[in-house]
């Protein structure tokens, strides 16, 4: 954990390497030619220690020749220097007076690093402070296992090395329990997952990060670890040197982030010998994956060895053994070596015990399986019918758990030949994290969380699946909902229908089975499309879903499919207000397929006044249906504080965000000058609705989310909002005005640009005609596709807005004097909303 000082590192650190050194431009050409990190590694250490020693020499050395050493510590004290990371010192000092009265000297030492281009990190302290447990700044503490002298006051290291040894033996457990906090909470960062679309090479769980754990357990001597194989990841870890070096090369800063364009990139590279991205993530994939699971079981050996209650636990599993699978140290092993090799049906009876205690293979026991991968091969290619094996695999609590290991060894795809096509892919959008494989298994997590949630808005989803006959069918659907993306041809929806009824047949999976798992996988985007894309308060919506869903237990189906489809998209995607959208698309759909035959006219109320006729007179029938009594008294106070000024607005909060609700005499672009305002208040509009009422009163509302919290953490921004949306409503500002001072949005990648697209649809709704336009995402373009309908004398109804990290979706139902459009209206509006959304 250390490095001596030579006898030529003297007092006074005049030492130099007299050996000339290759210039950082050298050392990038060459590096980019070979792809050789350690060399990197090797060259950069030596040209900052150069670097250290000249500032030592020049600043340090002559008014602190005692009492001060200069320590390589962390990345630096590995040697192990990335292209632009941190260069990590610590000032080792005699006492803090002398820290304090050399603070000057200390201040240009520093000085000078930072005028060498170095990124310094950097501590001062003293040995006892290098030999004690920092619980609130643990990183301290592991700096220094990987110190090393560089210059100074030898005889002050020479004090500080026997006490910093005993230090780490005395505190190893401690220290290795601190380890696994930091690493887990890491790692529930990236959702616990190496297979992300987009992954941090060094933070992300099987990052650098973990392969320095694992290097930090070996230094600190932790004893109980012999399960685990220091070699499995040599050649893991220089690969990732290799990735990290170019990504600091290619962004010339400390870029840590595999961006779609950096595994193009990558894949070019000389020394990659991969022939695409896809081929070079596959790679990577397992190599991180690797280095996750050396890393998860040295965690689970450390936490479990020294927790006595989790310990006493996992002592109670043991008891769970049978005579096929025996539970020691908390993880199934075989009882016979043999087991696999004579009777290979039992790998599935293996799984189905993994999914119903949800306890891990051992090590010993993945071994087993890759051993007798032939046999297995053979097993699974002449098993025919074994419906009933995985329905017992899948109606079990544990059963993503199974399944994931199932994945780790190879037989997953030996059951479903279907899922190698799927396994480690990526696909090529900014609103998915994770490769389909892992979105797929996420899909059946979210079920399991589900079962046991109680967060109010979800529960009522929970209940949904106590009403379902057969949990087993949902996850087989689950299961296969996207393997038709491997196929990488036309609609994946069908796709996966044809491949899936081949997987279902030759499982013999009887019919009734068959035919749900079928029509959930073809309609699994049909509940998610309603619900950002059609007025779920309109007739037609809801007729259109009952003839897709059928019946009622379809629709329970299909409503927790999509539940866990949408929530496996990433972390943020299944949002209040999507979730507030899913169940209503689910009430609206179940009121269809229930209801009475009776008559859509709704009486408008009589003899309730002269202002409230006035007021409703000419409005919609869909505004009774869409807005409760106590809404509709809402609009008429706020009506007549707009008959005194003019304008009269109301800024709420909702479960799912925002609702801005504004009463306006009529005008031209009116609703864009809104929307554009909401825009440059940084605020994510997600639907909108425009009324009108015989006096020519405009009620608009707008339901938005504040992805920064501003109005949340700054309450009084919510009178500054309302203050620019009178302004601007009253003719007094221009949006435009406020447009301009948004920030512009970070650009996607080039390969993943959004092509514009604007479609339109008289069948959707019989009132009025739909607009269907996908773009690139930027602030103001609901304004501009807005002023673009007011130019072309439309009417907007009704607005849903989506957007998929820069790929906005948005929906207008739009009319031009009470009816839909005629064709040659819509060949001239489409070319004025596609030259709008190519900006």
């Amino acid at each position: 954990m250390s490095q001596k000082p030579s006898e030529s590192e003297t007092t006074t650190g005049e030492r130099l390497h007299s050996d000339p050194a290759p210039t950082w431009e050298l050392i990038r050409d060459q590096f980019l030619a070979n792809g050789d990190a350690g060399e990197v590694f090797r060259q950069r250490s030596r040209l900052v220690e150069q670097e250290v020693q000249r500032a030592f020499v020049a600043h340090l050395a002559p008014e602190v020749p005692t009492g001060l050493a200069v320590l390589a510590v962390g990345g630096y004290g590995r040697q192990e220097l990335f292209p632009y990371s941190d260069v990590d010192v610590c000032l080792l000092v005699d006492n803090d007076k002398l820290a304090e009265e050399k603070r000057g000297n200390i201040s240009s030492f520093l000085q000078a690093l930072w005028d060498a281009n170095l990124r310094v990190s950097q501590s001062v302290r003293t040995v006892p402070e290098c030999c004690e447990l920092h619980d609130t700044n643990i990183e301290l503490n592991v700096s220094l296992i990987d110190q090393r002298f560089l210059a100074g006051d030898a005889g002050l290291y020479s004090r500080l090395e026997p006490k910093l040894k005993k230090f780490f033996e005395n505190q190893r457990v401690s220290l290795a329990r601190h380890l696994c906090r930091l690493a887990r909470s890491r790692h529930a960062q990236y959702q616990n997952t190496v297979f992300h679309l987009e992954p941090n090479i060094k933070e992300g769980p099987g990052g650098l990060r973990d392969v320095h754990l694992l290097e930090w357990f070996h230094k600190l001597d932790i004893t109980g670890l012999h399960d685990i194989s220091w070699r499995d990841v040599d050649e893991p870890r220089h690969f990732l040197a290799q990735v990290r070096c170019f990504l600091h090369y290619r962004s010339r800063r400390d870029n840590n982030n595999l961006s779609f364009e950096a595994q193009d990139d990558l894949a070019e590279q000389k020394y990659s010998q991969l022939e695409s991205a896809d081929a070079w993530m596959r790679e990577y994939f397992r190599h991180v994956r690797a280095i996750e699971g050396a890393a998860s079981r040295a965690m689970d050996a450390i936490e479990s060895k020294h927790n006595v209650l989790l310990a006493g636990f996992r002592e109670w599993r043991s008891r769970l053994s049978n005579a096929e699978f025996t539970v020691s140290k908390d993880r199934v092993l075989l009882k016979s070596s043999q087991t696999l090799e004579t009777d290979p049906s039992s790998v599935l009876r293996l799984f189905q015990f993994v999914a119903r205690h949800g306890i891990a293979l051992s090590l010993d026991c993945e071994r087993r399986i890759m051993e007798a991968y032939p046999k297995l091969r053979e097993f699974f290619a002449n098993a025919g019918p074994i419906w009933p094996s995985v329905r017992e695999l899948l109606l079990q609590p544990h059963a993503a758990m199974a399944l994931r290991s199932m994945q780790d060894c190879g037989v997953l795809r030996l059951l479903f030949p279907e899922w190698e096509g799927i396994e480690h892919m990526v696909t090529r959008d900014f609103y998915h994290r994770y490769t389909v494989d892992e979105h797929t298994v996420v899909t059946i997590e979210n079920l399991q969380k589900l079962a046991r949630t109680t967060e109010p808005g979800h529960r009522r989803f929970s209940t949904l699946l106590t009403e379902i006959e057969d949990i087993s069918v949902l996850r087989t659907a689950l299961l296969l909902h996207d393997v038709g993306k491997g196929a990488r041809t036309g609609n994946h929806s069908e796709e996966s229908v044809r491949m899936a009824r081949e997987t279902l047949d030759r499982l013999g999976t009887p019919d009734k089975a068959r035919d749900m798992i079928l029509f959930l996988i073809d309609q699994h985007l049909a509940l998610s499309a309603a619900m950002t894309g059609r007025d779920l308060d309109d007739p037609a919506t809801a007729r259109m879903l009952a003839d897709k869903v059928g019946t009622i237990e379809g629709l329970r189906y299909l409503t927790l499919l999509t539940y866990a489809d949408v929530a496996a998209v990433n972390p943020t995607a299944l949002s209040p207000w999507r979730l507030e959208q899913l169940w209503r698309v689910y009430l609206c759909t179940h009121h269809e397929l229930t209801r009475e035959l009776q008559t859509d006219r709704i009486q408008l109320p009589l003899g309730e006044g002269g202002e409230r006729e006035s007021f409703l007179k000419g409005l919609p029938v869909r505004y009774l249906r869409t807005h409760s009594e106590p809404e509709i008294r809402m609009h008429l106070e706020l009506e007549g504080r707009r008959k005194e000024a003019e304008v009269a607005l109301d800024i709420r909060k909702t479960e799912g965000g925002y609702m801005l609700t504004v009463l306006a005499k009529d005008r031209l672009h009116l609703f864009a000058s809104v929307a554009g305002a909401l825009a440059s208040f940084g605020m994510n509009i997600l639907k909108a609705e425009a009324f009108a009422n015989q006096q020519g009163t405009i009620l608009d509302t707008f339901a938005f989310a504040d992805p920064a919290r501003t109005l949340e953490l700054n309450p009084s921004e919510v009178d500054r909002l309302q203050s620019i949306l009178e302004r601007v409503l009253l003719g007094r500002l221009h949006v435009r005005e406020l447009l301009r001072s948004r920030p512009k949005p970070s650009l996607p990648s080039k390969r993943v640009m959004i092509t514009p697209k604007v479609s339109f649809n008289n069948e959707a709704s019989e009132t009025a005609t739909l607009v269907e336009l996908v773009a690139e995402d930027r602030p103001g373009l609901l304004y501009d596709v807005a002023s673009a309908l007011s130019n072309s004398g439309c009417n907007i109804e009704l607005v849903l807005v989506d957007t998929e990290a820069h790929k906005a979706m948005d929906v207008f139902y739009i009319s031009t004097a009470g009816k839909k459009l005629a064709s040659d209206h819509m060949q001239r509006l489409k070319a004025s909303l596609e030259a709008v959304c190519a900006g």
